[in-house]
Protein backbone atom coordinates (compact mmCIF):
# COMPACT_ATOMS: atom_id res chain seq x y z
CA UNK A 1 0.00 0.00 0.00
CA UNK A 2 1.62 3.29 -1.15
CA UNK A 3 2.48 5.94 1.39
CA UNK A 4 0.41 8.56 -0.42
CA UNK A 5 -2.72 6.48 -0.81
CA UNK A 6 -5.91 7.67 0.85
CA UNK A 7 -6.31 4.41 2.77
CA UNK A 8 -2.83 4.35 4.36
CA UNK A 9 -3.08 3.10 7.93
CA UNK A 10 -2.44 5.60 10.72
CA UNK A 11 -2.88 4.38 14.30
CA UNK A 12 -4.86 1.44 12.97
CA UNK A 13 -7.30 3.58 10.98
CA UNK A 14 -7.30 4.55 7.32
CA UNK A 15 -6.91 8.24 6.51
CA UNK A 16 -10.38 8.19 5.02
CA UNK A 17 -11.81 6.83 8.27
CA UNK A 18 -9.94 9.50 10.22
CA UNK A 19 -11.28 12.22 7.94
CA UNK A 20 -14.80 10.86 8.24
CA UNK A 21 -14.37 10.96 11.99
CA UNK A 22 -13.39 14.63 11.71
CA UNK A 23 -16.57 15.34 9.72
CA UNK A 24 -18.70 13.68 12.38
CA UNK A 25 -17.00 15.68 15.13
CA UNK A 26 -17.34 18.99 13.29
CA UNK A 27 -20.98 18.30 12.50
CA UNK A 28 -21.72 17.60 16.15
CA UNK A 29 -20.06 20.88 17.16
CA UNK A 30 -21.88 22.97 14.53
CA UNK A 31 -25.26 21.45 15.31
CA UNK A 32 -24.53 21.80 19.02
CA UNK A 33 -23.95 25.52 18.51
CA UNK A 34 -27.29 25.88 16.74
CA UNK A 35 -29.02 24.01 19.57
CA UNK A 36 -27.38 26.37 22.07
CA UNK A 37 -28.57 29.39 20.06
CA UNK A 38 -32.09 28.13 19.33
CA UNK A 39 -32.76 26.85 22.85
CA UNK A 40 -30.90 29.57 24.73
CA UNK A 41 -33.97 30.69 26.66
CA UNK A 42 -34.66 27.23 28.01
CA UNK A 43 -31.79 27.89 30.42
CA UNK A 44 -31.64 31.69 30.45
CA UNK A 45 -34.06 34.49 31.24
CA UNK A 46 -35.42 36.62 28.39
CA UNK A 47 -33.69 39.63 29.98
CA UNK A 48 -30.36 37.94 29.18
CA UNK A 49 -31.02 38.22 25.43
CA UNK A 50 -28.20 40.74 24.98
CA UNK A 51 -25.67 38.10 26.07
CA UNK A 52 -26.94 35.45 23.67
CA UNK A 53 -25.22 36.51 20.45
CA UNK A 54 -22.01 37.39 22.27
CA UNK A 55 -21.79 33.81 23.51
CA UNK A 56 -22.75 32.45 20.08
CA UNK A 57 -20.02 34.48 18.40
CA UNK A 58 -17.36 33.27 20.85
CA UNK A 59 -18.37 29.64 20.31
CA UNK A 60 -18.42 30.14 16.55
CA UNK A 61 -14.87 31.49 16.54
CA UNK A 62 -13.63 28.55 18.62
CA UNK A 63 -15.18 26.01 16.23
CA UNK A 64 -13.94 27.97 13.21
CA UNK A 65 -10.40 27.54 14.49
CA UNK A 66 -10.91 23.79 14.30
CA UNK A 67 -12.08 24.07 10.69
CA UNK A 68 -9.03 26.14 9.79
CA UNK A 69 -6.75 23.66 11.54
CA UNK A 70 -8.27 20.73 9.66
CA UNK A 71 -7.96 22.63 6.36
CA UNK A 72 -4.24 23.11 7.01
CA UNK A 73 -3.95 19.36 7.53
CA UNK A 74 -5.67 18.73 4.19
CA UNK A 75 -8.78 17.15 5.67
CA UNK A 76 -11.09 18.91 3.19
CA UNK A 77 -9.30 17.28 0.26
CA UNK A 78 -9.33 13.85 1.87
CA UNK A 79 -12.92 13.62 3.08
CA UNK A 80 -13.97 10.75 0.85
CA UNK A 81 -14.24 12.38 -2.54
CA UNK A 82 -16.48 15.18 -3.71
CA UNK A 83 -19.40 14.31 -1.41
CA UNK A 84 -17.15 14.40 1.66
CA UNK A 85 -15.55 17.68 0.60
CA UNK A 86 -19.02 19.11 -0.03
CA UNK A 87 -20.07 18.08 3.49
CA UNK A 88 -17.01 19.79 4.99
CA UNK A 89 -17.74 23.01 3.07
CA UNK A 90 -21.43 22.89 3.95
CA UNK A 91 -20.65 22.56 7.66
CA UNK A 92 -18.24 25.47 7.48
CA UNK A 93 -20.81 27.61 5.66
CA UNK A 94 -23.50 26.71 8.18
CA UNK A 95 -21.15 27.68 10.99
CA UNK A 96 -20.43 31.04 9.36
CA UNK A 97 -24.19 31.61 8.99
CA UNK A 98 -24.94 31.09 12.69
CA UNK A 99 -24.96 34.85 13.21
CA UNK A 100 -27.61 36.96 11.54
CA UNK A 101 -25.36 39.13 9.35
CA UNK A 102 -24.52 38.26 5.76
CA UNK A 103 -21.20 36.44 5.33
CA UNK A 104 -19.49 36.52 1.94
CA UNK A 105 -17.24 33.66 3.03
CA UNK A 106 -20.31 31.55 3.85
CA UNK A 107 -21.74 32.22 0.40
CA UNK A 108 -18.43 31.27 -1.23
CA UNK A 109 -17.95 27.95 0.58
CA UNK A 110 -21.60 26.97 0.18
CA UNK A 111 -21.42 27.72 -3.56
CA UNK A 112 -18.47 25.35 -3.76
CA UNK A 113 -20.39 22.73 -1.78
CA UNK A 114 -23.36 22.63 -4.17
CA UNK A 115 -21.04 22.48 -7.17
CA UNK A 116 -19.31 19.44 -5.69
CA UNK A 117 -22.60 17.79 -4.72
CA UNK A 118 -25.58 19.29 -6.63
CA UNK A 119 -28.04 16.97 -4.84
CA UNK A 120 -27.10 18.17 -1.34
CA UNK A 121 -30.38 19.69 -0.15
CA UNK A 122 -28.99 21.10 3.11
CA UNK A 123 -26.28 23.00 1.26
CA UNK A 124 -28.81 24.47 -1.21
CA UNK A 125 -30.96 25.63 1.70
CA UNK A 126 -28.01 27.18 3.52
CA UNK A 127 -26.84 28.93 0.35
CA UNK A 128 -30.37 30.23 -0.14
CA UNK A 129 -30.22 31.60 3.41
CA UNK A 130 -26.99 33.44 2.51
CA UNK A 131 -28.60 35.02 -0.55
CA UNK A 132 -31.65 35.98 1.52
CA UNK A 133 -29.47 37.84 4.01
CA UNK A 134 -27.78 39.55 1.07
CA UNK A 135 -31.25 40.61 -0.16
CA UNK A 136 -30.51 38.74 -3.39
CA UNK A 137 -33.97 37.21 -3.48
CA UNK A 138 -33.92 35.92 -7.09
CA UNK A 139 -30.88 33.75 -6.38
CA UNK A 140 -32.31 32.69 -3.03
CA UNK A 141 -35.45 31.55 -4.85
CA UNK A 142 -33.33 29.52 -7.29
CA UNK A 143 -31.57 27.79 -4.37
CA UNK A 144 -34.74 26.80 -2.54
CA UNK A 145 -36.40 25.63 -5.74
CA UNK A 146 -33.23 23.68 -6.57
CA UNK A 147 -33.37 21.93 -3.20
CA UNK A 148 -37.03 21.02 -3.75
CA UNK A 149 -36.14 19.37 -7.04
CA UNK A 150 -34.15 16.83 -5.05
CA UNK A 151 -36.35 16.50 -1.98
CA UNK A 152 -39.56 18.04 -0.70
CA UNK A 153 -38.64 19.50 2.69
CA UNK A 154 -40.05 22.02 5.13
CA UNK A 155 -36.99 24.29 5.22
CA UNK A 156 -37.03 24.91 1.46
CA UNK A 157 -40.80 25.38 1.39
CA UNK A 158 -41.01 27.87 4.25
CA UNK A 159 -37.94 29.77 3.02
CA UNK A 160 -39.43 29.94 -0.47
CA UNK A 161 -42.67 31.22 1.06
CA UNK A 162 -40.74 34.07 2.67
CA UNK A 163 -38.66 34.90 -0.42
CA UNK A 164 -41.71 35.03 -2.70
CA UNK A 165 -43.08 37.88 -0.59
CA UNK A 166 -39.80 39.82 -0.81
CA UNK A 167 -38.82 39.41 -4.44
CA UNK A 168 -39.24 42.46 -6.69
CA UNK A 169 -41.95 42.27 -9.35
CA UNK A 170 -42.96 44.34 -12.36
CA UNK A 171 -46.71 44.55 -11.78
CA UNK A 172 -49.32 44.44 -8.99
CA UNK A 173 -50.72 41.29 -10.56
CA UNK A 174 -47.37 39.54 -10.22
CA UNK A 175 -47.14 40.68 -6.60
CA UNK A 176 -50.53 39.16 -5.83
CA UNK A 177 -49.53 35.95 -7.63
CA UNK A 178 -46.39 35.69 -5.49
CA UNK A 179 -48.39 36.26 -2.31
CA UNK A 180 -50.80 33.50 -3.33
CA UNK A 181 -47.94 31.11 -4.06
CA UNK A 182 -46.23 32.11 -0.81
CA UNK A 183 -49.32 31.03 1.10
CA UNK A 184 -49.41 27.69 -0.72
CA UNK A 185 -45.74 26.98 0.08
CA UNK A 186 -46.28 27.95 3.72
CA UNK A 187 -49.16 25.50 4.01
CA UNK A 188 -47.07 22.74 2.40
CA UNK A 189 -44.25 23.32 4.89
CA UNK A 190 -46.61 23.03 7.86
CA UNK A 191 -48.20 19.89 6.38
CA UNK A 192 -44.79 18.19 6.41
CA UNK A 193 -44.29 18.85 10.13
CA UNK A 194 -47.19 20.22 12.13
CA UNK A 195 -44.96 20.50 15.23
CA UNK A 196 -42.46 22.91 13.65
CA UNK A 197 -43.00 26.40 15.04
CA UNK A 198 -40.85 28.18 12.45
CA UNK A 199 -43.06 26.85 9.66
CA UNK A 200 -46.19 27.98 11.52
CA UNK A 201 -44.67 31.43 12.07
CA UNK A 202 -43.86 31.90 8.39
CA UNK A 203 -47.33 30.64 7.47
CA UNK A 204 -48.74 33.31 9.78
CA UNK A 205 -46.70 35.94 7.93
CA UNK A 206 -48.00 34.60 4.61
CA UNK A 207 -51.60 34.91 5.80
CA UNK A 208 -50.86 38.42 7.07
CA UNK A 209 -49.44 39.50 3.71
CA UNK A 210 -52.42 37.92 1.97
CA UNK A 211 -54.77 39.92 4.20
CA UNK A 212 -53.16 43.22 3.22
CA UNK A 213 -52.48 42.70 -0.45
CA UNK A 214 -55.10 40.24 -1.64
CA UNK A 215 -58.18 39.49 0.42
CA UNK A 216 -58.77 42.15 3.13
CA UNK A 217 -60.83 39.35 4.68
CA UNK A 218 -61.05 39.29 8.51
CA UNK A 219 -61.02 35.49 8.34
CA UNK A 220 -57.53 35.62 6.79
CA UNK A 221 -56.29 37.74 9.69
CA UNK A 222 -57.71 35.21 12.14
CA UNK A 223 -55.90 32.42 10.25
CA UNK A 224 -52.67 34.38 10.72
CA UNK A 225 -53.38 34.65 14.45
CA UNK A 226 -54.09 30.91 14.63
CA UNK A 227 -50.77 30.15 12.92
CA UNK A 228 -48.89 32.41 15.34
CA UNK A 229 -50.57 30.64 18.27
CA UNK A 230 -49.37 27.30 16.91
CA UNK A 231 -45.85 28.75 16.49
CA UNK A 232 -45.79 29.79 20.16
CA UNK A 233 -46.13 26.14 21.21
CA UNK A 234 -42.61 25.51 19.89
CA UNK A 235 -39.94 26.49 22.43
CA UNK A 236 -37.46 27.41 19.69
CA UNK A 237 -39.86 29.65 17.80
CA UNK A 238 -41.31 31.10 21.00
CA UNK A 239 -37.83 32.44 21.80
CA UNK A 240 -37.59 34.50 18.58
CA UNK A 241 -38.48 38.20 18.88
CA UNK A 242 -39.76 38.18 15.28
CA UNK A 243 -42.71 35.97 16.20
CA UNK A 244 -43.85 38.28 18.99
CA UNK A 245 -43.35 41.38 16.83
CA UNK A 246 -45.36 40.01 13.90
CA UNK A 247 -48.03 38.66 16.23
CA UNK A 248 -48.24 42.08 17.86
CA UNK A 249 -48.83 43.73 14.48
CA UNK A 250 -51.63 41.27 13.73
CA UNK A 251 -53.17 41.82 17.18
CA UNK A 252 -53.11 45.56 16.59
CA UNK A 253 -55.15 45.16 13.42
CA UNK A 254 -57.61 43.00 15.33
CA UNK A 255 -57.79 45.93 17.78
CA UNK A 256 -56.66 43.71 20.67
CA UNK A 257 -54.39 46.47 21.89
CA UNK A 258 -53.51 45.13 25.33
CA UNK A 259 -52.36 41.80 23.88
CA UNK A 260 -50.56 43.65 21.10
CA UNK A 261 -48.59 45.69 23.65
CA UNK A 262 -47.69 42.51 25.51
CA UNK A 263 -46.31 41.00 22.29
CA UNK A 264 -44.37 44.17 21.44
CA UNK A 265 -42.97 44.26 24.97
CA UNK A 266 -41.77 40.67 24.70
CA UNK A 267 -40.22 41.40 21.31
CA UNK A 268 -38.47 44.49 22.66
CA UNK A 269 -36.96 42.56 25.58
CA UNK A 270 -35.65 40.12 22.98
CA UNK A 271 -33.76 42.98 21.38
CA UNK A 272 -35.80 42.87 18.20
CA UNK A 273 -35.69 46.55 17.46
CA UNK A 274 -31.98 47.00 16.59
CA UNK A 275 -31.94 43.70 14.73
CA UNK A 276 -35.16 44.51 12.89
CA UNK A 277 -33.91 47.96 11.89
CA UNK A 278 -30.56 46.58 10.74
CA UNK A 279 -32.29 43.86 8.75
CA UNK A 280 -34.79 46.25 7.17
CA UNK A 281 -32.21 48.85 6.19
CA UNK A 282 -29.65 46.35 4.87
CA UNK A 283 -29.21 46.82 1.13
CA UNK A 284 -31.15 50.11 1.11
CA UNK A 285 -29.20 51.95 -1.58
CA UNK A 286 -29.67 53.38 -5.08
CA UNK A 287 -30.38 49.90 -6.45
CA UNK A 288 -33.59 49.97 -4.41
CA UNK A 289 -34.80 53.09 -6.26
CA UNK A 290 -36.35 50.85 -8.91
CA UNK A 291 -37.46 52.88 -11.96
CA UNK A 292 -35.62 55.93 -10.58
CA UNK A 293 -32.25 54.22 -10.13
CA UNK A 294 -30.91 55.86 -13.29
CA UNK A 295 -31.61 59.28 -11.78
CA UNK A 296 -34.38 60.16 -14.24
CA UNK A 297 -38.11 60.65 -13.83
CA UNK A 298 -40.90 61.53 -16.23
CA UNK A 299 -43.12 64.13 -14.60
CA UNK A 300 -46.92 64.25 -15.04
CA UNK A 301 -46.39 66.99 -17.64
CA UNK A 302 -44.26 64.60 -19.68
CA UNK A 303 -40.94 66.32 -19.01
CA UNK A 304 -37.81 64.33 -18.16
CA UNK A 305 -36.58 65.37 -14.71
CA UNK A 306 -33.18 64.58 -13.23
CA UNK A 307 -33.52 63.30 -9.66
CA UNK A 308 -31.09 63.47 -6.77
CA UNK A 309 -31.40 61.03 -3.87
CA UNK A 310 -32.25 62.82 -0.62
CA UNK A 311 -32.72 61.81 3.00
CA UNK A 312 -35.85 62.81 4.88
CA UNK A 313 -33.85 65.42 6.77
CA UNK A 314 -32.98 67.08 3.44
CA UNK A 315 -36.62 67.76 2.59
CA UNK A 316 -38.08 71.23 2.72
CA UNK A 317 -41.72 72.11 3.36
CA UNK A 318 -43.70 71.97 0.13
CA UNK A 319 -42.79 70.36 -3.19
CA UNK A 320 -39.24 69.00 -3.35
CA UNK A 321 -38.49 69.24 -7.05
CA UNK A 322 -35.75 67.09 -8.59
CA UNK A 323 -35.44 64.95 -5.45
CA UNK A 324 -36.29 61.34 -4.71
CA UNK A 325 -36.53 59.79 -1.24
CA UNK A 326 -36.16 56.13 -0.41
CA UNK A 327 -37.14 54.14 2.64
CA UNK A 328 -38.33 50.81 4.00
CA UNK A 329 -41.86 50.34 5.26
CA UNK A 330 -41.80 49.77 9.03
CA UNK A 331 -45.55 49.88 9.71
CA UNK A 332 -48.89 50.79 8.20
CA UNK A 333 -51.36 53.08 9.96
CA UNK A 334 -54.79 51.65 10.59
CA UNK A 335 -57.75 53.79 9.59
CA UNK A 336 -61.37 53.06 8.84
CA UNK A 337 -61.05 55.42 5.90
CA UNK A 338 -59.56 53.83 2.76
CA UNK A 339 -58.18 57.15 1.46
CA UNK A 340 -55.40 57.96 1.86
CA UNK A 341 -53.43 54.76 2.36
CA UNK A 342 -51.06 55.65 5.21
CA UNK A 343 -47.83 54.02 6.34
CA UNK A 344 -44.45 54.86 7.89
CA UNK A 345 -41.06 54.49 6.24
CA UNK A 346 -37.49 54.77 7.52
CA UNK A 347 -34.54 55.99 5.47
CA UNK A 348 -30.87 54.96 5.70
CA UNK A 349 -30.31 57.54 8.46
CA UNK A 350 -33.00 55.78 10.54
CA UNK A 351 -35.29 58.81 10.26
CA UNK A 352 -38.98 57.94 10.18
CA UNK A 353 -41.75 59.82 8.40
CA UNK A 354 -45.39 59.23 7.57
CA UNK A 355 -46.46 58.69 3.96
CA UNK A 356 -49.98 59.31 2.67
CA UNK A 357 -50.65 57.71 -0.70
CA UNK A 358 -53.55 58.77 -2.91
CA UNK A 359 -55.01 57.32 -6.13
CA UNK A 360 -54.16 53.77 -5.04
CA UNK A 361 -56.10 50.92 -6.64
CA UNK A 362 -58.43 49.06 -4.23
CA UNK A 363 -56.73 46.13 -2.52
CA UNK A 364 -53.25 47.49 -3.24
CA UNK A 365 -50.74 48.62 -0.67
CA UNK A 366 -47.38 47.89 0.92
CA UNK A 367 -46.21 45.58 3.69
CA UNK A 368 -43.43 45.84 6.26
CA UNK A 369 -40.04 45.47 4.58
CA UNK A 370 -41.06 46.83 1.18
CA UNK A 371 -38.82 49.49 -0.40
CA UNK A 372 -40.61 52.70 -1.36
CA UNK A 373 -39.12 55.41 -3.60
CA UNK A 374 -41.03 58.70 -3.97
CA UNK A 375 -40.05 61.19 -6.68
CA UNK A 376 -40.55 64.91 -6.05
CA UNK A 377 -42.30 64.38 -2.69
CA UNK A 378 -44.56 67.00 -1.13
CA UNK A 379 -43.47 67.42 2.49
CA UNK A 380 -45.51 68.80 5.37
CA UNK A 381 -44.15 69.47 8.84
CA UNK A 382 -46.76 68.93 11.56
CA UNK A 383 -46.30 70.59 14.96
CA UNK A 384 -49.02 71.04 17.57
CA UNK A 385 -49.89 70.57 21.24
CA UNK A 386 -52.92 68.85 22.72
CA UNK A 387 -53.70 68.16 26.38
CA UNK A 388 -50.17 69.12 27.48
CA UNK A 389 -48.57 66.82 24.90
CA UNK A 390 -46.48 68.10 21.99
CA UNK A 391 -46.59 66.37 18.61
CA UNK A 392 -43.93 66.88 15.98
CA UNK A 393 -43.64 64.77 12.82
CA UNK A 394 -43.37 64.98 9.07
CA UNK A 395 -45.73 63.77 6.36
CA UNK A 396 -44.84 62.98 2.76
CA UNK A 397 -47.74 63.11 0.33
CA UNK A 398 -47.56 61.28 -2.95
CA UNK A 399 -50.01 61.15 -5.84
CA UNK A 400 -47.56 59.51 -8.28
Amino acid sequence: MGGDELHDKVDGLSLQDKHQGVLVRLKEKVEGLYIFKDRYFENHQLEEAANKMVAVKEMKLDILKEFLSEEERGVEEGCGGEEGRAEFLYLKGRLLNVETDFSQEAEDVLSRAVKLNPSMVTAWNELGESYTRKQDFPNAKICFEGALQHQKNKVSLRSLSMVLRQISVKSPEEKVSNIEESLVKGKEAVALDTQDGMSWSILGNAYFAHFFLVSQNPRTLKQAMSAYSQAEKDIVCRSTPELHYNRGIALKYEELYEKALQSFSTAQVGKLKPKKISSLLEGLDNKSLGPYSDGLYKSPSGLAVKLNAASFKDLRVGLNSEKVVLGRVICSVYSEETVPFTFCIMDWEETVTVVTLYNLSPGRGVIIGDSVAIPEPFFTSVNFSHKQKTYNFGIIRSEK
